[in-house]
Formats: C-alpha cells, structure tokens, sequence
C-alpha cells in the first residue's frame, strides 16, 4: 500500500480484539472480506465506532439537522 491510497481508516474487530487502517477506497470490501473469513459473514468487524460517532456528528452538523427553524 502507498500514500496515494488515500485517507486510512481503521476497522474494528471486538471479537478478534484487532483494529486495522485500510485506504477509504477499500474500507466495504475489507470489512466484508473479514466478516466473511472470519466470522462466517456475520457483521463483526466495523469502521472504528469512535471514528463513526465523529463522522456522523459532523454531518448532522453540517447539514444543519439540529438548527432549530422556530
């Protein structure tokens, strides 16, 4: 893997008690490759959930989802 893959952005496995940084590009399909391989496709592995909560508060904040319109 180079720089020019992009952002990394770490998956994280509770059951395997792993975190990996893989290039935004590939972030569905290394997932889906893990919990397919490793846990028999159940939905194990996932973007990092501290990573997730920042993302998604920053869009509803830049969507503006919580700006009162009264």
């Amino acid at each position: 893997m180079s720089d020019d893959d992009g952002p990394q952005v770490p998956i994280h496995c509770p059951e395997c008690e792993t975190t990996t940084r893989v290039p935004l590009s590939d972030l569905e399909t290394q997932i889906e490759r893990h919990n397919e391989t490793v846990h028999d496709g159940e939905d194990v592995a996932r973007v990092d959930p501290d990573l997730a909560a920042a993302f998604q508060e920053l869009v509803v904040e830049d969507m503006g989802l919580l700006e009162d319109d009264a």
